[in-house]
């Protein structure tokens, strides 16, 4: 299906095409024609400044040529009305009888409607959640994991073959620090006096997961030399506590990824000392007071970052360095997309330059920076778990709101944007929850079909010309929206455009329900209410398609 702003900008380069023939205005390359929505819905439904951009080169006032090419434009297909407004602007208004038509359409795409091949297959890694490995998933995760996740549904649905990853930082002091706590906590639930190492791990589930070793291992762990101990339960710990917990969250909220890229096999397997070497060869590496150095500087950072420490341990610089090697060199990918909390921010221009470096093309990397989230209870903040005392995990805002709430309410607001998760709110069955809005469209729309079930009527007799309304006409304006949603959501890594995009289109639906009775048992109307029948089993399918983008379920009762 090709987008509808596309087949404006077609019709209006056309237009230019006809004058230039005609000698109404000299040749000239015309720049991409952009399609808006204006502000207004009085000004119609897609608007462009072409005219205002090359005025100039047409020798004529942006005006006049704006008049010069509408007369042009055909009203054909899409296209219902033409209007100049302002001091230039072509105003388009879609017309009613090619409007009504895409509601076959949309039936007639049915499960692959919205999808656009913006990616023509390009591979595109994704890579999300990436929590240090050191303990349970806290509510900041969360955002990060449904950007992510989100963000490859995008993807896939615009043409891109997409691969999602969960990198595990199962090396450096981090976990050196979780496996010697761990330790301790064990010992502890046995009765010995072993303390915490300095800047250990503290949380309340250590204490748990010490006291679960304990009882089915017995002094096992006290009966090996300390660093050996301390490398089994490292290993026991990230595997059957961190890592097993990690997948039973992301599953409870629908995430699942393709692979899980562990930190370790970059020096396992040479790729660390491949890309130092490649670095070293193209002259970016530089021993300076006994440590190596990335000469960062060279590509306008203001100062070199260290790779290797002057102890001879490689940084966690160092790990970035060599997982995106791995990443472009090895294995291929033509994009990758990380998502990382704001924490990070100044570490993206130096990724980028480790790009150039490597003599790969920065543009090929993009990092989309969230914002950390805020839970509130009303007006409380909520800092820490009730259960525990520590900070709130995933598992637990699961409990109390559901899948679905966190992935709508995480999506909807822009990823640098700070944000609020108003847990009230969240779990409140009316209108003001934009979760139960938008579902309830779904469901209410399922109960209409229901009841026509128990009608001779059926939705795919409807003929789709008598719909006129402007309630019906705007519904299916939203409903079309949803490829040119999804090609600029994948675009500029925006999954939150999905979250307006769905509030909009549940908005336009109850508003076609209040005005507009769509089952009749009068047999003059029969014909309409088959009509508005087969737009509202478009509408379920749009519907529950943008829901199943965004990771959530689309219910058939509330």
């Amino acid at each position: 299906m090709k987008l509808t702003r596309d087949l404006l900008s077609q019709a209006v380069s056309e237009a230019f095409a006809q004058a230039q023939r005609e000698g109404e205005i000299p040749a000239f390359s015309l720049p991409p024609i952009v399609m808006e929505k204006p502000r207004q819905g009085t000004l119609g439904d897609y608007a462009t400044a072409i005219c205002l951009q090359v005025g100039r080169l047409a020798g004529l006032a942006p005006a006049t040529l704006a008049h010069l090419i509408a007369k042009r434009i055909a009203l054909t297909g899409p296209i219902g009305r033409v209007e100049v407004a302002g001091p230039g602007f072509i105003n388009i208004t879609l017309s009613a009888s090619w409007l009504v038509r895409q509601v076959d359409e949309i039936l007639a795409a049915g499960q692959s409607f919205g999808m656009v091949d913006a990616g023509k297959g390009l591979r595109v890694q994704v890579e999300y959640g990436s929590a240090n490995p050191t303990g349970p998933l806290h509510v900041g995760f969360a955002r990060n994991v449904v950007i992510g996740d989100t963000l490859a549904n995008i993807l896939a649905a615009a043409g891109y073959s997409v691969e999602r990853e969960y990198y595990v930082n199962d090396a450096g002091t981090q976990m050196q620090l979780f496996g010697q706590s761990l330790y301790a906590r064990y010992a502890q639930a046995l009765g010995l006096d072993v303390p915490l190492p300095e800047n250990g791990y503290q949380g309340q589930y250590l204490v748990e997961w010490g006291k679960e070793i304990a009882a089915t291992a017995g002094r096992r762990y006290l009966d090996m030399p300390y660093e050996e101990a301390v490398a089994a339960l490292t290993e026991l710990g990230l595997k059957e506590k961190v890592l097993k917990g990690v997948q039973e969250d992301l599953s409870l909220l629908g995430v699942k990824y393709d692979n899980w890229f562990f930190e370790r096999s970059l020096y396992a397997s040479g790729t660390f000392e491949e890309a130092m070497a490649l670095l070293r060869q193209r002259g970016y590496l530089e021993e300076r007071d006994g440590a190596i150095w990335f000469l960062a500087s060279r590509f306008g950072e203001d100062k070199d970052a260290v790779v290797i420490r002057s102890n001879g341990l490689p940084g966690y610089f160092a790990s970035d360095i060599a997982y995106h090697y791995d990443k472009f060199v090895k294995r291929g990918f033509d994009v990758v997309v990380d998502v990382w909390g704001a924490d990070h921010q100044g570490h993206v221009p130096r990724m980028k330059a480790v790009m150039a470096a490597l003599g790969l093309d920065p543009e090929r990397l993009h990092i989309v920076i969230y914002q950390l989230v805020t839970l509130k209870r009303g007006g409380e903040i909520i800092r820490i778990s009730k259960r525990t005392g520590d900070l709130v995990t995933l598992r637990e805002l699961l409990e109390e709101v559901g899948p679905d709430a966190v992935r709508y309410f995480l999506l909807s607001r822009a990823p640098d944007s700070q944000m609020e998760f108003d847990l009230e709110l969240a779990a409140r069955q009316t209108e003001e929850n934009p979760v139960f809005y938008v579902q309830y469209a779904h469901a209410r729309i399922a109960s209409v079909l229901r009841l026509a079930q128990r009608t001779p009527l059926q939705p795919t007799d409807g003929d789709v010309s008598l719909l006129e309304h402007p309630s019906e006409l705007n519904l299916i304006r939203q409903m079309i929206q949803l490829p040119e949603v999804i090609c600029d959501a994948a675009r500029d890594y925006a999954p939150h455009r999905l979250a307006y995009y769905a509030y909009e289109l549940a908005r336009s639906f109850h508003t076609f329900y209040r005005d507009c009775r769509i089952l009749s048992s009068l047999p003059q109307e029969e014909a309409l209410t088959k009509a508005r029948l087969k737009l509202t089993l478009a509408a379920k399918l749009v519907l529950a398609r943008v829901l199943a983008l965004m990771g959530m379920s689309a219910p058939e009762r509330m």
